[in-house]
């Protein structure tokens, strides 16, 4: 008589909807917040880093005229947040187009409230911006967080969200991912370097972009999976 076989663990529940995107959600919005506070209460040893990093790459700025003048081009243009928002309009009719009528709203509607988060932010904190006697940049409203940063992680985050929905080949999910981390990182660069922002300006702009497409992301898929149940 044979032993008989062990028993087989049981297989693990499928994963809630979303459940993913809003564990990255979670995660995302201690250090989101734990930034925000530490700028709010201008806690010394940020600043002062945030300072020494200011002061040098400002004097890299001034110094390497035809490096700036690249860096405004790629600020000013390139990677403005109203390119970046007008990328975002091209891809909602695209959605629109083939029908993809909630989907192109809910891409919309994410970078309008990423706007008007990233607006109240600036308001509310109300960081001053770096000051320098020979500035090579000029830019308006509040430092914290840096909006060029901010929607750049908000639009780039979402169209990569997009090319996985579509499931679209190798080739073109690394062509995707290459432009958009090249974006986000660059974006954020190219304002520290011409002294319109505080490094953590900058860190505040791609971790509150992160977390808004994180939300998201898992608000959408949570929906959809809620519908297909009903359905059934």
């Amino acid at each position: 008589m044979h032993p008989a076989a062990p028993l087989a663990p049981p297989p693990r529940p499928p994963r809630p909807p979303g459940a993913r995107a809003a564990l990255v959600a979670a995660l995302l919005c201690v250090p989101s917040v734990l930034l925000l506070l530490l700028v709010e209460l201008e806690w010394r040893p940020l600043m002062e880093l945030d300072g020494d990093i200011a002061r040098t790459t400002h004097r890299w700025a001034v110094a390497d005229d035809d490096l700036t003048h690249a860096s405004r081009i790629l600020t000013d243009w390139v990677w403005d947040p109203w390119t970046m928002r007008a990328l975002c309009t091209v891809t909602v009719v695209w959605l629109a187009f083939r029908g993809a009528w909630w989907l192109a709203l809910w891409i919309a509607a994410t970078c309008a409230v990423g706007t008007v988060v990233q607006q109240g932010l600036k308001a509310a904190v109300d960081r001053p911006r770096p000051s320098w006697p020979d500035p090579v940049d000029s830019a308006q409203y509040a430092a914290f967080p840096s909006g060029h940063a901010m929607t750049a992680t908000v639009v780039c985050g979402l169209l990569l969200w997009l090319l996985r929905v579509y499931d679209v080949g190798p080739a073109a999910w690394r062509t995707g991912l290459t432009l958009a981390v090249v974006s986000v990182v660059g974006v954020g660069l190219t304002r520290i370097w011409n002294g319109v922002h505080w490094p953590s300006d900058v860190v505040g702009g791609w971790l509150l972009g992160a977390l808004m497409v994180a939300v998201a992301v898992a608000t959408y898929t949570y929906r959809q999976g809620s519908r297909a149940d009903g359905e059934t």
